[in-house]
């Protein structure tokens, strides 16, 4: 698909023509979002994901030099049940290396997939997300449409909880060998704790960052499937504070636009 910018249902979606440009403008829509709440408030709460697909623009956000991260309070979205931040693939330690150690951000709230209780430490992490209200989400899409760990299966929109411990399923999991965070899908875990759609959407600002080729079947789905959770990205077609960036891989399985 070309190089542009349209609207589906609420959505704002961007195409840019490389990953790199991608990276640059998602990084420069959440510097400003970052900005505004510093200036508003003191303070920015900012939600990270986690996965390859969010390398280049996370190192495009920590390479700008108008990002006050001493004002910012970082949150991410998930982590696999019984996983320690020793893991390659914990999400934990991809937020410590990528931001925290790197970029010194005022606080990070991490979630213990190791807690002794996975439903008490999302009922722990949910409060924190109520007191510490979101300016910014800075999500992915999985190839199997999930935001965040919400897979089909899972994915509720009128979720009463904000995070939750869930089930994997099956092609989430292999998206995670996909990515080479594990060698088979046996070695996947089969739960983690989430933030649930909702709690995703209930922020100021969302950006949905989602390069590379092997989403643009997500894509499509998302933007011309049933709102439904068969799609749990779907949802973001309701809702108008979310923008959509996509590269001409991510967007090649949509219609070309006049």
């Amino acid at each position: 698909m070309t190089a542009g910018e349209f609207t589906v249902g609420e959505l704002r979606v961007f195409v840019l023509e490389s990953a790199s440009e991608l990276a640059a403008l998602a990084a420069s829509h959440a510097a400003q979002s970052i900005g505004a709440a510093v200036h508003e408030r003191g303070v920015a709460h900012v939600m990270f994901a986690s996965g390859n697909s969010q390398l280049g623009f996370l190192d495009a956000l920590g390479s700008r030099g108008d990002v006050e991260w001493d004002r910012v309070v970082g949150f991410h979205m998930d982590e696999y049940v019984g996983m320690g931040a020793e893991h390659p693939a914990s999400f934990v330690r991809y937020m410590r290396e990528r931001i925290v150690d790197r970029l010194h951000p005022a606080d990070f709230h991490f979630i213990d997939g190791r807690a002794a209780d996975p439903q008490g430490e999302a009922a722990r992490y949910a409060a924190l997300l109520h007191d510490h209200a979101l300016d910014l989400c800075c999500l992915g899409i999985g190839e199997n449409g999930h935001l965040a760990f919400n897979d089909p299966p899972v994915a509720d929109f009128d979720d009463p909880l904000d995070v939750k411990v869930v089930e994997l399923d099956e092609a989430c999991r292999r998206q995670q060998v996909g990515e080479g965070h594990f060698a088979a899908v046996a070695e996947v875990p089969t739960h983690a704790i989430t933030a649930t759609i909702p709690a995703l959407l209930r922020t100021q600002q969302v950006l949905a960052i989602v390069p590379e080729a092997r989403k643009a079947n997500a894509v499509r789905r998302a933007l011309e499937d049933p709102i439904a959770p068969a799609c749990p990205a779907s949802i973001l077609r309701r809702t108008a504070h979310a923008a959509l960036l996509l590269d001409h891989e991510s967007s090649s399985a949509l219609p070309v636009k006049p």
